[in-house]
């Protein structure tokens, strides 16, 4: 093996690093008892399986398990003209890639974050050589560098009406996916966490740091839903397996309208 993958984060690497610099960043978190590595092999012989769950027509969403790392889940948008894997999870082998190949060609790999980088490079050697988008801003947090990635910046069409554009936030290059053919031909919101589908259905979150609480500012959470409300879009799905089923646009634009209040300190009565 010449690289390694985060127990913790399942992003891989080029180096067994004292401490993987994606975990030991302030938005994420190194274990107590230390830094941990593992590599595919050590995770084949674990057992890992995938599954493949249709979210709606043309939209599948995969999981492995045991789950590796953060233990996203993956999306796979499927189009005439072939697919886009989301979000890669920190896993792949032959059996997984056949799967996923099974579903159709997929032409692209990205991720709306670090975070979410998994084996994505390996992914992509899985899949056939295909390319590795990763946002400009954030290419400095990748850990196992490959001819197979190709920066980008503001948006890019990976497939046609599916766009990839970069509102920021949790990271300055921050990516969603509009797919303008998801829910019915009513849009669909691929969020990650840039935008994060709360429980409820009905709210979503704008966070700097998921795990460790930091909000980002009124100001920030306001752009970020400013800028995907430039296109119409009913439905949100994140990085996990939340949902905003109906009215998503008009929920993200009051949520960070809420949120803004609160960080202002217009609601401190009530606390």
């Amino acid at each position: 093996m010449d690289w390694w993958i985060c127990a913790t984060c399942g992003v891989e690497s080029a180096t067994e690093a004292d401490v993987c610099p994606i975990c030991a960043d302030e938005r994420q978190w190194v274990p107590a008892d230390g830094q941990a590595w593992t590599t595919l092999a050590e995770l084949q012989r674990e057992g890992h399986h995938l599954e493949i769950r249709e979210l709606e027509p043309d939209l599948f969403g995969l999981t492995v398990t045991p789950g590796v790392g953060i233990a996203q889940q993956s999306k796979l948008v499927r189009t005439p003209a072939g697919l886009l894997l989301w979000d890669p999870i920190g896993y792949v082998d032959a059996e997984v890639a056949a799967a996923v190949r099974d579903v159709g060609p997929v032409v692209a790999v990205a991720a709306s974050h670090p975070h979410m980088f998994g084996v994505q490079v390996e992914w992509a050697r899985a899949l056939g050589g295909i390319p590795v988008l990763v946002s400009e801003a954030d290419a400095g947090w990748v850990q196992r560098p490959d001819p197979a990635i190709e920066t980008w910046s503001g948006e890019r069409e990976v497939l046609p009406h599916v766009v990839l554009s970069q509102p920021g936030g949790h990271f300055p290059g921050s990516a969603v996916v509009h797919w303008a053919a998801g829910a019915e031909g009513r849009g669909v919101l691929l969020s990650g966490d840039t935008i994060f589908a709360n429980a409820d259905r009905a709210s979503a979150s704008f966070m700097r740091s998921y795990p460790n609480h930091l909000p980002l500012s009124g100001a920030v959470a306001i752009r970020i839903a400013e800028h995907v409300a430039r296109r119409p879009f009913d439905r949100l799905y994140n990085n996990f397996q939340g949902v905003i089923p109906q009215d998503a646009r008009g929920i993200v634009l009051r949520s960070a309208q809420r949120h803004a209040a609160w960080a202002r300190g217009d609601h401190d009565d009530l606390t």
